[in-house]
């Protein structure tokens, strides 16, 4: 780790080395969005051709945005609003550029008003299976994990709002230990402890008979699913899976050191992201179609169905605990990068210390959406908009809309503001692919903004 300076406008850790980055990355990039979102959404699209217009989207789309976001963050080393800020040779950039960055928090308190609520959800797992309230070690049935779900999920906001209290306590005490000694040092730990859980759960589950039927499902291709909703829902997911839109990229690159190289960590950070998403899918289709159950079940997919996977193997207790482990674990490595989005932006902006800005930060998306997220399965479930609640309006709301919207801004600042200086940037200063960096250049400030538009428009319009 470098020397920090000692005003609070110079002050800028840096990474202790590209691993631990690349480990930060993951943990941000994978969490909820690979091990809950992703399956939901290729159950809900028919299986494998959500998954080849997913890897597809993540080459030609996912990795060129971490680049604009990595090059737009290293480029100011501030917050992801000062990072739409500066000069560009010598002539000042207009101030209503920080939109972008005020827009990209706008989608990480979106994201973090519902985020902390589904750690609440698994944490009540947990302690569920371990007190012997859901009792997994013999086989239960479906409408026995749905009642539990609607008994201790939806229909119970003081428990799930005392588990994601549990949980926020647990962000603050990791992030008052700073970036590098609270959140670069927590990932060491904890992506190696979920790797080994998701492949312990792999494995388990690809031995079930029938298991094979789930694969089917999961990788071959029905053309007849590729739909208008199916890209705006991998596009989404794209964004959602490698916390592209919401400043994270931006925040952490901010702490990058100037001769790193971010093409191979870029592309080191989509490849890892594609591979647990793969993952968690052989994790779970494979069990449902063991037992019969529906894989479109939605948001609540693992919730509902997977417990009576559990309960009908040897174990069951055991491996579904080493499963809500994984969820929590993949939960803490991306709420804590985004969190600190928010709190880099208020500690910098604001002049307020790092402890001041983590409490405003965690007690206002606490108060104004952790709890009306709590709400929505109980004495708030009435209000709704085109069919979701409150807590499934913040997951659209921030996952199809701000992200892309603000993903979309950021690759116009790049290639329309930044122009020369995105290049060099990339390149640090012309010594790295050249050539690469110019074709990516083109791509960027010319081609994806017109497809990401597309895909965008096509698939809100039918809510309009």
């Amino acid at each position: 780790m470098q020397t920090p300076q000692t005003s609070r406008q110079t002050s800028r850790q840096t990474w202790s080395s590209s691993l631990t980055y690349i480990l930060t990355l993951a943990g941000a990039t994978i969490g909820f969005g690979a091990t809950w979102r992703f399956p939901y959404l290729v159950g809900e699209n028919g299986g494998g051709a959500y998954v080849l217009v997913f890897i597809i989207a993540m080459i030609l789309v996912g990795i060129p945005v971490i680049l604009v976001e990595n090059v737009i963050g290293r480029r100011a080393h501030k917050n992801t609003i000062d990072a739409f800020s500066g000069s560009i040779k010598g002539k000042s950039i207009p101030k209503f550029y920080k939109i972008i960055g005020y827009l990209s928090l706008l989608g990480a308190f979106g994201i973090m008003a519902y985020y902390m609520v589904l750690g609440g959800w698994v944490i009540s797992y947990i302690m569920s299976i371990l007190n012997g309230t859901l009792n997994l070690a013999s086989p239960i049935s479906k409408e026995l994990a749905l009642s539990f779900y609607e008994e201790h999920i939806e229909h119970n906001p003081l428990n799930i709002g005392i588990y994601t209290t549990l949980f926020v306590a647990l962000n603050w005490v990791i992030l008052k230990k700073g970036v590098i000694d609270g959140i670069e040092r927590s990932m060491k730990y904890l992506m190696p402890l979920l790797l080994l859980c998701l492949l312990i759960m792999v494995v388990r589950n690809l031995t079930l008979p029938g298991a094979m039927e789930g694969v089917k499902f999961y990788l071959t291709p029905d053309f007849s699913k590729i739909t208008p909703k199916l890209f705006i829902d991998v596009l989404g997911q794209v964004f959602f899976a490698l916390s592209l839109g919401f400043g994270v990229m931006i925040t952490l690159s901010s702490y990058l050191q100037k001769e790193e190289n971010m093409i191979k960590t870029a592309i080191a950070t989509g490849m890892l992201n594609t591979l647990i998403a793969l993952l968690a899918g052989f994790m779970i289709f494979p069990s449902l179609f063991s037992f019969g159950l529906e894989p479109d079940k939605g948001p609540s997919l693992v919730f509902q169905t997977l417990p009576i996977v559990f309960s009908h193997i040897y174990f069951g207790n055991v491996f579904a605990i080493i499963f809500f482990l994984l969820l929590i674990t993949a939960a803490l490595t991306t709420s804590l990068p985004i969190y600190e989005v928010i709190i880099t932006a208020l500690y910098e902006k604001c002049k307020i210390s790092r402890t001041q800005a983590i409490n405003y930060t965690l007690g206002f998306i606490f108060i104004c959406g952790n709890l009306p997220c709590i709400l929505a399965y109980g004495p708030w479930e009435h209000i709704t908009w085109q069919g979701k609640n409150i807590f499934d309006i913040f997951d659209f709301i921030s996952g199809n809309i701000l992200f892309v919207l603000t993903s979309l801004a950021s690759l116009l600042f790049a290639g329309w503001v930044l122009k020369d200086e995105a290049k060099r940037e990339l390149s640090n200063n012309y010594t790295l692919s050249p050539k690469a960096v110019s074709l990516w250049y083109v791509y960027i400030k010319f081609c994806l903004p017109f497809v990401i538009l597309a895909i965008f428009i096509a698939g809100i319009a039918p809510l309009f």
